[in-house]
This record gives C-alpha cells, sequence and structure tokens, in this order.
C-alpha cells in the first residue's frame, strides 16, 4: 500500500556530509513512524535514526548520534537523513522504513517495519 524511494547516496570522503531522501507514494495518510537502517557487507542490519509520525520525537544510534539528523515534512512525504562528518565506517546501504503508529511512537526494531524502499549506496572514502 506504500511505497518507499530512497535517494541521496552517493561516494564523499571522510569529513564530508550527504543527505539521504526518502519519498513515500501510494496510501500515506495513516500515521507512520519511518526510520532509516543500513548495512555493510557481511554485517547485520543496523538502526540509524527513526521519527516518529508527527515528527516530535527522534532516535538514533549511538554511533551517528551528533552527526547524523532526521527529519520530516508530511505535506511531501519525505523523510531526511541529514549525514554529517562522516567516517569510512559509514560505509552501508541505507535503507528508508515505515510502520503504522501512534503519533508520538518511533521504532528502532527492523523487524517491526512493514514497508521498506530499494536502498541507496553510501560509501565514505579515507
Amino acid at each position: 500500500q506504500v511505497q518507499l524511494e530512497e535517494s541521496g547516496g552517493g561516494l564523499v570522503q571522510a569529513g564530508g556530509s550527504l543527505r539521504l531522501s526518502c519519498v513515500a507514494s501510494g496510501r500515506t495518510d495513516s500515521s507512520y513512524a519511518m526510520g532509516w537502517f543500513r548495512q555493510a557487507p557481511g554485517k547485520e542490519r543496523e538502526f540509524v535514526a527513526s521519527i516518529s509520525p508527527n515528527g516530535g520525537t527522534t532516535g538514533y544510534n549511538e554511533s551517528v548520534k551528533g552527526r547524523f539528523t532526521v527529519s520530516r515534512d508530511n505535506a511531501e512525504n519525505t523523510v531526511y537523513l541529514q549525514m554529517n562528518s562522516l567516517k569510512p565506517e559509514d560505509t552501508a546501504v541505507y535503507y528508508c522504513g515505515a510502520v503504522r503508529r501512534q503519533l508520538h511512537t518511533i521504532v528502532v526494531v527492523a523487524a517491526q517495519y512493514e514497508y521498506w524502499g530499494q536502498g541507496t549506496q553510501v560509501t565514505v572514502s579515507s
């Protein structure tokens, strides 16, 4: 019922910045918490950030806290992940997810998400 499409990935040097976008289409009238996850080769999928349906609550993996910022523009059905001070260990495929939740709820467990995008590659060189 909901389709997600990520964009904004690419190749950047350590210390640089990227902004990822996730645009939702289809049935977007429900209350959806949104999340960003990443997966590097040989590693498990890792929680990065989540934002509540009303945008009032956010949560971050400690490894990115202070460097990454998640935000949303509900009028445009878009969620963003601003990534600053990038490190080589941030290299991964980044995925956007959506799940129906109450207005103030964030979700940090990948298995609880209902919808996923195809992912966008982020590569940070040293």
